[in-house]
């Protein structure tokens, strides 16, 4: 049998639990070979780090691709995560035509929003530019918010399921054919995932009232490791929702620790999930 070969690409913050850091051995973990292609590198991640330092990659990752084409070489599954602007979606789109088996995956992270707010480093240029990856993704993983702006749907604190399941459908009418939407809350005291294949299903699990940095890259590469193992769209996000929640319980009693998850120390329950 032929082992699945995966390739991310996304930023490094060399410190802060985050994007590269998390998903290469979360992959490697759930037993995947697993190259990376780095957007970026920086000393620390953005979030409640002040001076950090920055070094752009954008014009490396051609002569990474040109080598690949060169040597042969391909991958099973193709995930991108935070990308720096329009070039970097360029180059995705290059990959998937370029790198990627037939057959092969493209899971799309798009990294980009959160609570109803662009991260600082976007703009709605930056967003018209993503809508172009969700046009040829296989698995689309956004929060609420991203998902708003991908589809332009004015984003609600407040929502039912109606409104989740339209925002779902609007997504993939633009291209993407399966939909995985994280952070949904029906009830106070309950967080969820929801689910779009052929339908609408819903994963329910407990709210856990403090956030920690990083989760999403750790739902993400937990549920791509997951799916690679079982196509099965719904158990791999109830598995990544449950590491999730295992990652947040190990972290949330260490003030010290505000600026990630302490995934690793719950690698070994990830593992037993995939079984």
């Amino acid at each position: 049998m032929k082992d699945k070969k995966i390739i991310t690409i996304q930023d490094i913050s060399c410190y802060g639990q985050c994007s590269l850091t998390v998903a290469l051995p979360i992959l490697s973990a759930a037993g995947y070979e697993t190259a990376i292609i780095p957007s970026a590198v920086l000393s620390t991640h953005t979030a409640g780090f002040k001076g950090f330092t920055f070094h752009d990659l954008t014009s490396e990752i051609p002569h990474i691709l040109d080598h690949y084409k060169k040597e042969g070489i391909k991958f099973d599954a193709l995930y991108s995560g935070y990308l720096g602007g329009k070039d970097q979606i360029e180059l995705v789109k290059r990959m998937k035509n370029e790198v990627l088996n037939e057959g092969g995956i493209y899971a799309f992270d798009p990294a980009m929003a959160d609570q109803g707010k662009l991260y600082p480093a976007f703009d709605n240029n930056y967003v018209n530019e993503m809508k172009e990856l969700v046009k040829i993704s296989d698995i689309i993983l956004p929060n609420l918010t991203e998902a708003c702006f991908l589809t332009d749907t004015p984003y609600l604190e407040k929502y039912d399921e109606e409104y989740v399941k339209e925002v779902m459908k609007k997504l993939v009418k633009m291209g993407a054919k399966k939909v995985v939407l994280t952070g949904i809350s029906y009830k106070e005291d309950k967080l969820g995932v929801a689910i779009y294949e052929d339908g609408y299903k819903y994963y329910e699990h407990e709210r856990i009232s403090k956030g920690c940095h990083g989760t999403g890259d750790v739902y993400a590469s937990a549920f791509l490791g997951a799916y690679m193992k079982s196509n099965d769209l719904f158990k791999a996000s109830k598995i990544a929702a449950d590491y999730v929640v295992l990652c947040i319980k190990n972290t949330i009693n260490d003030p010290s620790h505000w600026y990630g998850v302490k995934f690793e120390p719950m690698l070994k329950e990830y593992i037993a999930m995939l079984k």
